[in-house]
């Protein structure tokens, strides 16, 4: 890629989620990422420490980019749950490292705001659920909602299930078969 100007924190994260999605997190190193970048194998460090601050930041741009993809498919709980689902099959690199807490810190502020925005997010299309089962129980409707969508996700982005078709009307037809009350 080789970096020349601009935002080499951006650019490192860009390379990582790339990489993530293409073999997993286990082989990715800093030093790969510089070399990546064309800067040099202490330029990383500068931004993200080490390996667990580099997954630290990438798990916290993935919340945050889930949670502006969650804001803008407001406000029926069938727009959210389809939004979901494009997030993490457009971004299986950071979808991957969120969901694995064995890579970052999860105590880093930056981060546990960003995962309660896009839970928060989530559940306030959750919030417009009619059936009556949901209204009566919101904390296990929003565990119920979000179960269905990120466990499709990982079946899907895993190839767990039959991969033909548009996920985006899969999860759509699940929901519909879960949730209408």
């Amino acid at each position: 890629m080789g970096y020349h100007h601009g935002d080499l924190k951006a650019v490192i994260l860009a390379e990582a989620a790339t990489l993530v999605a293409e073999r997993g997190a286990d082989g990715i190193s800093l030093r790969e990422l510089a070399r990546a970048a064309g800067v040099s194998h202490a330029a990383p460090a500068h931004h993200f420490t080490d390996r667990r601050g580099l997954f630290t930041a990438l798990a916290t741009e993935g919340f945050q980019l889930l949670t502006a993809a969650l804001a803008e498919a407001r406000p029926q709980f069938l727009d959210a749950a389809k939004a979901y689902v494009r997030f993490a099959l457009d971004h299986p690199g950071h979808y991957e490292v969120m969901f694995d807490k064995s890579l970052y810190d999860d105590t880093d502020p930056d981060l546990t705001a960003a995962a309660s925005a896009a839970g928060t997010e989530l559940n306030s299309g959750v919030g417009t659920l009619s059936d009556p089962k949901a209204a009566a129980d919101p904390a296990a409707a929003a565990l119920a909602a979000w179960s269905l969508v990120h466990g499709f996700s990982m079946l899907w982005l895993n190839d767990a299930i039959d991969t033909a078709g548009d996920p985006v009307a899969q999860v759509e037809r699940l929901a519909a078969i879960l949730f209408d009350g």
